[in-house]
């Protein structure tokens, strides 16, 4: 098995990612979108965290009616923060897209949220439907060179993975923030294959190291892709106990975490992270090509909930909201009964490799370091 070319969820052709974040004037949040095409993709989702917060998750219940969604959004914000899909929704019934119903169309996107509330200082300074709508912008195919309906995000060439592609200042003051630039406060779009402190996963926070976004992909054998992105926020610890490497890092393909190694004994002494209680909650979507149906990406879903627990311990606790969203685009045939036995393994560890991911490319902040910054000695060679 090898990875897809950008090794993140875009190589489930069909897909777009975006993300955009606010930080300062009191904020560190921000906002991931998921883009199906535009008829949709079939959906399922599997809730095991205790305290979720979430939007339209009953609907992906193979009982109900509605079997395609049209975006997920993952946040930060808390239950507040569920008001960036807002933002998505008006965006996708502005251009047509959604279940069809008498009058016109109602967009079907199921949210869920991490807990990262004043992590920037200011309680309420969380995502708004504007942030839903920037990053919904930053997802949208625009041609290089060329700006949005409403010029919100630059489109500038691409970067490497976790550089801004943008910045702007609002116009007038935020709830909860600061007038335009009083504060440092900016609004920014990421590339849709970077991982680390953009989009929802801005002001994470994983086992008291700076948690972020991450995303992984794999093709198998048969050219099907399978691929995760995830907002790793974790109370639980994303490291092996023993020897202190990053757990999610074990499930890589050949060569994909060569660049590290285990740190040395003199630097797990020294880390001593805060173990008080903390709301948390880890996030995500994994995703593949083929034609599933919308019990069989729950369970996609639910395996990849197995993938979580492999990279973060403990997992699926009473602070932690974990919920992972399965899609199908439905681009390759339904599967034979050994081809989806392959996907489902592959779901499991291309999301404990997204968390990885998440946790290695995250930028450490005062009150959560990152994990190369507490550990230097386990980067063996430049990536």
């Amino acid at each position: 098995m090898r990875p897809g070319p950008s090794n993140s969820l875009v190589d489930v052709a069909g897909l777009r990612v975006g993300h955009a974040q606010r930080v300062g004037g009191g904020y560190l949040t921000g906002t991931t979108v998921v883009l199906t095409p535009p008829s949709g993709a079939v959906a399922g989702v599997d809730v095991r965290g205790a305290a979720p917060g979430t939007r339209e998750t009953e609907l992906l219940d193979p009982r109900n009616l509605v079997s395609r969604v049209h975006a997920v959004v993952l946040t930060g914000g808390s239950a507040y923060g569920l008001s960036a899909a807002c933002g998505v929704v008006d965006r996708l019934a502005d251009a047509g897209i959604g279940y069809p119903v008498a009058g016109g169309v109602v967009p079907i996107v199921p949210a869920a949220v991490i807990f990262d509330l004043g992590r920037g200082g200011t309680f309420r300074a969380v995502p708004d439907a504007s942030l839903g709508t920037a990053a919904y912008d930053a997802a949208a195919p625009f041609p290089l060179g060329t700006a949005t309906p409403d010029g919100q995000v630059d489109a500038l060439p691409p970067l490497a993975a976790g550089v801004p592609l943008g910045r702007r200042k609002r116009k007038g003051p935020l709830h909860g923030g600061s007038p335009d630039g009083a504060g440092g406060l900016s609004e920014r779009t990421a590339t849709p294959a970077a991982s680390g402190s953009i989009g929802a996963g801005t002001g994470a926070r994983a086992g008291g190291l700076a948690g972020g976004v991450g995303t992984a992909s794999v093709v198998l054998q048969d050219g099907t892709t399978v691929a995760a992105l995830v907002v790793a926020n974790p109370v639980g610890a994303v490291l092996d106990p023993r020897d202190g490497t990053v757990a999610g890092a074990r499930y890589g393909l050949p060569g994909e975490f060569d660049h590290l190694q285990p740190p040395r004994q003199a630097e797990l002494d020294a880390w001593h992270p805060e173990n008080a209680p903390s709301f948390n909650t880890t996030i995500g979507v994994v995703a593949t090509d083929l034609t599933l149906t919308k019990a069989q990406c729950g369970k996609l879903a639910a395996v990849a909930h197995d993938g979580l627990a492999r990279a973060i311990r403990p997992a699926h606790t009473m602070t932690d909201g974990d919920t992972i969203f399965g899609l199908a685009t439905c681009a390759r045939p339904e599967p034979g009964h050994d081809t989806l036995q392959e996907v489902l393994a592959a779901g499991a560890d291309v999301f404990s490799r997204a968390i990885a991911h998440a946790v290695l490319a995250a930028t450490g902040r005062e009150d959560a370091p990152a994990y190369l910054d507490v550990f230097p000695s386990a980067l063996r060679k430049q990536p």
